[in-house]
């Protein structure tokens, strides 16, 4: 259907649309947790410039052909009657080996990153990009997949809980200008 979004491999030409979601995203869910000088240099043009660098290195020489950045969109209605509605990059996900050493890299995959803009939350952008990075992850031969988000209760936290991730008992605190705990959550994979 045209109105509905899809889920695709990132291209070079999404790196600004990722690097503002992840802003974006990030202002709305770690704001209530972090001192407003911290939240405002990750806004600051120097961290995106630092993004755009990560995210374009991770499209150009990811460290394994098991590493994904995927992106959702969405159609926009056409400034007129006439063509066909643009596609907006909406939201993205990042995966692949697990890092955590805990982990097996070679069995254990990892969400780096899930997240939508604020602007596009609750359109089914998030249920598309988890799918579409499990498939991945899944096609990829790993058998467990896993992800931090924060500890409180918050839109991601619920939205994996929801797709029948669960907390695998690990915990860690993130330096954001005071600590921020943090869970891992975990799911099997396909037919492991």
């Amino acid at each position: 259907m045209p109105s509905q979004g899809f889920v695709r491999a990132a291209r070079d030409e999404d790196v600004d649309a990722v690097v503002a979601i992840q802003v974006a995203a990030w202002q709305a869910m770690y704001a209530p947790h972090m001192p407003a000088d911290v939240l405002e240099e990750l806004s600051g043009t120097e961290a995106a410039e630092r993004f755009r660098e990560q995210w374009r290195s991770s499209l150009h020489s990811p460290p394994t052909s098991w590493h994904h950045l995927l992106v959702a969109t969405s159609a926009e209605p056409p400034p007129s009657e006439q063509g066909a509605p643009t596609r907006t990059v909406a939201g993205f996900a990042a995966c692949g080996p697990a890092e955590d050493t805990d982990l097996w890299p070679g069995t254990d995959a990892e969400v780096y990153a899930l997240h939508t803009h604020p602007d596009h939350a609750r359109a089914g952008h998030g249920s598309r990009l988890l799918n579409a990075a499990v498939d991945h992850m899944a096609d990829d031969g790993f058998h467990t997949a896993h992800a931090w988000v924060l500890e409180e209760p918050n839109p991601l936290l619920g939205f994996l809980q929801n797709t029948g991730w669960a907390p695998d008992g690990a915990r860690r605190e993130l330096d954001m200008g005071r600590p921020v705990p943090m869970v891992r959550l975990h799911v099997a994979l396909g037919g492991h």
